[in-house]
């Protein structure tokens, strides 16, 4: 009975050991000298020594004299950077999904007095609270937030241990985070979530290149329009232009002709060679009465042309007799009272042909 209980309780030690091990990091740091007169202390480490029991002092780095008896070295402390890994554990978002999560702890001593009699295990507490911290970070965030603001995830585990180490005399350099282990349906969800934006993308790049192209083809078509209506308008532009000019050279060249007109009536004979034109005209006006319309209007004798001659002369006698008016501004006033006078002088001479 006293060996198996000897058995167990060497087996219940052995097991506290183990996780006492498995537990506490393993520090950086070299472990307790022995207690001589004369030390010599490494760079970059901190020993604490008591005497009687009580806090003395802390040595520098190289020689150093104790008393053998009295003074004891109770405590290593490594200044060094130390990089501690963080064990993967799981970690619920703010919309229920369940990650697994690890990362790495970069952290170390600034007051090596504060981080042996202010925590028992420095290192064991700063993972532990870089663990309820990065949970607590989690849960206020959806898993799309986790994978976009890992940087400012970090940050505030960062943050968080600070505050809460700043009494253990260790300081929190930097966190991160090195795997997010998704379950693996989420993750094909994930992956079907991607392959939709994907296509929306595609489907969103597509429809605003077709928007674009009836943009540019539209846009087209009106300046097409634009340009054929100012070529429409150019061509009815320098067509009105081209039939003015014609009529405006017509009326030049019809004044000029009544000019040169007038002019050949005021030399000798004038008169007679304008009698024998309207004549001509006469008679040939009257031959083209059948062609245009069918009334026909004929002289009382179509068979004497000199009858026809004789009364195309007294038109014309007629005519030139007019009173000629000796002032412009006298034309205005009896214009009308002239054209009924003309009118009645050509139907009485009219009657006097036909009578003759």
């Amino acid at each position: 009975m006293l060996a198996r209980a000897a058995r167990g309780t060497g087996a219940l030690l052995l097991k506290g050991s183990v996780q006492a091990c498995a537990r506490a990091p393993r520090r950086a740091s070299s472990g307790l000298p022995r207690n001589t007169v004369v030390l010599f202390v490494p760079q970059q480490e901190a020993w604490v020594v008591e005497r009687m029991g009580r806090f003395h002092r802390i040595l520098e780095p190289g020689l150093n004299i104790l008393i053998p008896v009295l003074d004891r070295i109770r405590y290593v402390q490594s200044l060094k950077e130390i990089v501690i890994n963080v064990p993967e554990q799981s970690a619920v978002t703010l919309d229920n999904v369940t990650l697994q999560i690890d990362g790495v702890l970069y952290l170390r001593i600034m007051d090596p007095y504060k981080a042996s009699y202010g925590v028992e295990d420095p290192e064991y507490a700063v993972t532990q609270l870089a663990q309820t911290t990065m949970r607590s970070e989690l849960g206020k965030l959806s898993l799309d937030k986790v994978f976009r603001e890992r940087e400012s995830l970090n940050a505030s585990i960062v943050d968080a241990i600070n505050q809460a180490a700043d009494c253990w005399g260790i300081r929190c350099l930097r966190y991160e985070i090195k795997d997010i282990h998704v379950p693996p349906r989420v993750k094909e969800s994930m992956q079907m979530q991607v392959e939709a934006e994907r296509r929306k993308r595609a489907t969103v790049l597509e429809s605003e290149g077709t928007r674009e192209s009836a943009i540019n083809v539209a846009e087209g078509k009106k300046q097409a329009q634009i340009l054929a209506s100012e070529a429409e308008k150019a061509e009815q532009i320098n067509q009105a232009a081209g039939e003015a000019s014609a009529v405006l050279a017509k009326a030049k060249a019809k004044a000029e002709a009544i000019r040169i007109l007038a002019a050949a009536l005021t030399q000798h004979n004038g008169d007679a060679a304008a009698s024998l034109t309207v004549a001509e005209q006469y008679v040939s006006a009257f031959s083209k009465l059948a062609k245009d319309s069918n009334t026909i209007l004929l002289p009382s004798n179509p068979g004497d042309v000199t009858s026809m001659v004789a009364q195309a002369m007294g038109v014309y006698g007629a005519l030139t007799k007019a009173p000629v008016p000796e002032a412009q501004d006298s034309v205005s006033s009896r214009s009308g009272r002239d054209v009924r006078s003309t009118d009645a002088s050509l139907d009485e001479e009219l009657d006097r042909v036909k009578l003759s």
